[in-house]
C-alpha cells in the first residue's frame, strides 16, 4: 500500500506541476486513501507482534 501512495503522490505532483488539476487531484485523494489503509494496518500488524510477544514470554 505505501508503494502505492507513493506512486500516486508522484503522479499527483507530476500532474499538478504541469497543470492537470483535476487529475492531480483524484490522485491525491488515491494516494490519501492508500497511505491511510497503510497506517491502519501497519497499527494492527504492531499490535498483533507485540501480542505474540507477550503470549511468548
Amino acid at each position: 500500500m505505501l508503494k502505492y501512495a507513493i506512486i500516486f503522490g508522484l503522479i499527483a505532483l507530476v500532474t499538478g506541476a504541469l497543470g492537470f488539476s483535476r487529475v492531480s487531484g483524484v490522485a491525491a485523494t488515491i494516494a490519501k486513501v492508500c497511505f491511510a489503509i497503510f497506517l491502519i494496518l501497519f497499527v494492527i500488524a504492531i499490535l498483533a507482534v507485540i501480542g505474540a510477544f507477550k503470549l511468548a514470554f
